[in-house]
């Protein structure tokens, strides 16, 4: 696939036409020659994603029916436009944008977003650990992208900048856990972090400790790479009118590997949870992406990383630990870990960040797995205000979203004979609930609230148009999209 896709104008790039299925292009339409030659290929019918050469410089490529068009739609045939334009050899392009839309709905620029982030995220793939045996085929150095259309090639620029945060939060989700452990993920946020503009900075495991972030400190304490908290400030220049008092707070579930501790994964149980710390990477994507379109909003990152290891001073199932907003917690299961590691970082928060409002991500429950499969990632959020924001965004994005209940009674459910509350209800019922309720009671009752459990989204088990097989750096968009709109940008 590509090394790169650039904003640039290449030398000869190949034309790319957009045809809907069964329409004939005016004869005045840009590019209507080739289109018409295309419509005269044999088979070739302009549905969503076909692709067919039209003439020695024109490439055409089907949206399927007009009065079916969407955004993703749009995604899809980019996401196949650029394996054909890989195989093909193509080192440049020219993209005329879809014609005769209703630009109410779509514009130019939002097309040009769309195109752009699934071109360069379905270009992307796990080959940076590729040795002396790889069969995998070279990588293409470069693309280069263009169009005619300011507007279109705006959006296409909004779009490589996302990608860009979904591509990074991807590799920092592959890379296996013998090279990334919490130190690891702290450097490497300050690299990325320094190109980006952002600032980054830790609280380590002994000041953790004083802090009393006995939930951070107890999960990671068995590995020889001790847990961290780290911070990502992004501080624009220029603050929009209606962020002027805003201070979003994102957090990222970072337990960088999970091998349930005591309560240890069996059965091949352990296989895949490097992608354990999928919160936290796609949360830092989204900060570099937040940073990169200088998205006019104060916005502050939280990874609390962690390592669940066994060892002989990590913490048990029958422990009872203080947190950092001084709850006790009966541990009931070492690998109900990650609400440990996120209710501390929450707690922080509220006490340090003065937000006014606060998104969690996190591969939390297996629970969420089961009621919404790899269809949707759970939402929890009882400001209306918030979820609302998230759910607009998400709309736009594809990232699906679904709303569960997060009822007092959840909370009750919680509640421990021995200590303030539960990590884990031994009974299993209401289990993604479960999650959501515990870390409940570590944010502030005026702060705005939303968790999102990715378990079921963060990571593919096969390759799609759009996903090779691993991680897929979900909800970078989608918060990106949030906070382009809250900003106004």
């Amino acid at each position: 696939m590509f090394k790169s896709i650039q904003i640039a104008t290449g030398s000869k790039p190949i034309q790319v036409h957009f045809v809907f299925q069964g329409e004939k292009p005016p004869k005045a339409a840009r590019g209507a020659e080739a289109l018409s030659v295309a419509l005269a290929t044999p088979g070739f019918k302009g549905e969503a994603g076909e692709c067919t050469p039209a003439g020695a410089r024109d490439l055409v490529v089907g949206l399927g029916e007009r009065k079916d068009f969407s955004l993703a739609r749009l995604r899809t045939a980019a996401a196949k436009l650029v394996k054909t334009l890989h195989r093909r050899e193509v080192s440049a392009i020219a993209v005329h944008a879809p014609q005769g839309l209703d630009k109410r709905a779509f514009d130019a620029r939002t097309l040009g977003q769309a195109f752009a982030e699934a071109l360069a995220i379905a270009a992307w793939r796990v080959d940076f650990f590729d040795g002396t045996g790889s069969i995998r085929p070279a990588a293409v150095a470069k693309l280069a992208i263009a169009s005619a259309d300011r507007a279109f090639a705006e959006g296409m620029e909004d779009g490589l900048a996302i990608a860009e945060g979904v591509n990074a939060a991807r590799r920092l989700g592959a890379t296996p856990p013998n090279v990334c452990n919490p130190q690891w993920m702290a450097r490497e946020a300050k690299t990325l972090g320094r190109k980006a503009g952002l600032r980054v900075r830790m609280i380590d495991f002994a000041e953790a400790k004083r802090l009393g972030m006995g939930g951070l400190v107890n999960v990671g304490q068995g590995s020889a790479s001790k847990p961290c908290l780290i911070i990502v400030e992004y501080r624009p220049r220029k603050l929009a009118r209606a962020c002027r008092n805003e201070h979003l707070v994102l957090v990222g579930k970072t337990i960088t590997y999970d091998t349930g501790g005591y309560s240890l994964k069996v059965n091949n149980g352990m296989v895949g949870m490097k992608y354990d710390k999928s919160g936290g990477t796609n949360v830092l994507g989204t900060m570099l992406a937040i940073a990169r379109m200088k998205l006019p909003m104060k916005v502050t990152a939280l990874l609390p990383a962690a390592e669940n290891m066994v060892a002989s001073d990590s913490y048990r199932p029958d422990d009872i630990i203080t947190m950092h907003n001084g709850m006790t917690v009966e541990v009931t299961n070492t690998d109900a870990e990650g609400r440990l590691v996120l209710a501390d970082a929450l707690s922080w928060a509220c006490e340090k960040l003065e937000p006014t409002a606060i998104i969690d991500m996190a591969t939390l429950t297996g629970g969420v797995v089961v009621a919404l499969g790899h269809f949707s990632a759970g939402m929890f959020c009882e400001d209306e205000s918030l979820r609302r924001r998230v759910q607009e965004a998400s709309d736009t994005t594809g990232e699906r979203v679904w709303r569960l209940p997060l009822w007092n009674d959840h909370r009750e459910y919680m509640r421990s004979p021995h200590a303030d509350i539960l990590n884990s209800n031994p009974a299993r019922m209401a289990h993604p609930i479960q999650g959501a309720a515990f870390l409940s009671f570590f944010v502030e009752k005026q702060v705005p609230w939303c968790h999102l459990d990715i378990a079921g989204v963060a990571n593919v088990d096969s390759a799609s148009d759009h996903f090779v097989k691993g991680p897929t750096g979900w909800g970078v968009r989608t918060l990106v999209e949030m906070v382009r709109r809250w900003s106004g940008a």
